[in-house]
């Protein structure tokens, strides 16, 4: 028996191979896309592909975990989509050495244009880099992947109110920082 639209959900769960064959063929340019969508700042096609790969590990090994429908099968996996990229995002930022080769330089005029855009990003990042693990989230969340801040609270179990007071102080202390980076002080 192969696979088709009515019965790849039980064969999945059943352990089926020809199940994670249908759900690669059908879903793959759709899980492509939302990591990409998450990935594209760090301009990595290894890191996108690893990830799709990482996403359907976890589809094939949490599928006795899912219950509903088709319809409510593509929300499943375009969620464990989702949260896989963010995590392969975070993984990314915390290492902190970004390079020029991984971030996308904006169309210039001049070489020293760009080389200052991109010592701009770097030590924007290093700035992020220094804030709490909390705030660091929320900031990448806000300003990276274009979260609303009602879907960040959510997320985090916290209020909208308490997610926009961080951003608030999160921008004064990014603010605070780079201008003792830029007057040659010691960043804390």
């Amino acid at each position: 028996m192969k696979s088709n639209a009515t019965n790849f959900i039980k064969r999945l769960q059943s352990g089926k191979e020809d199940a994670l064959e249908y759900i690669v063929d059908n879903y793959l340019a759709l899980i492509k896309g939302i990591s990409y969508k998450v990935l594209s700042p760090f301009n990595n096609a290894g890191m996108v592909d690893e990830c799709v790969n990482d996403i359907f590990l976890s589809i094939w090994h949490h599928a006795k975990d899912f219950n509903g429908d088709s319809a409510k099968f593509k929300s499943w996996i375009c969620s464990i989509a989702k949260y896989k990229a963010i995590d392969y995002y975070r993984k990314a930022a915390k290492n902190l050495e970004v390079s020029s080769d991984c971030l996308e330089p904006a169309p210039s005029n001049s070489a020293e244009k760009d080389l200052l855009q991109n010592e701009n990003r770097s030590e924007l990042m290093q700035l992020i880099g220094r804030l709490e693990p909390i705030d660091q989230q929320i900031f990448i969340r806000k300003f990276f992947l274009g979260e609303h801040s009602e879907d960040i609270a959510r997320t985090l179990g916290k209020t909208k109110a308490s997610i926009d007071n961080r951003i608030y102080r999160c921008k004064k202390k990014l603010k605070i920082h780079a201008t003792q980076f830029l007057m040659g002080g010691n960043v804390v």
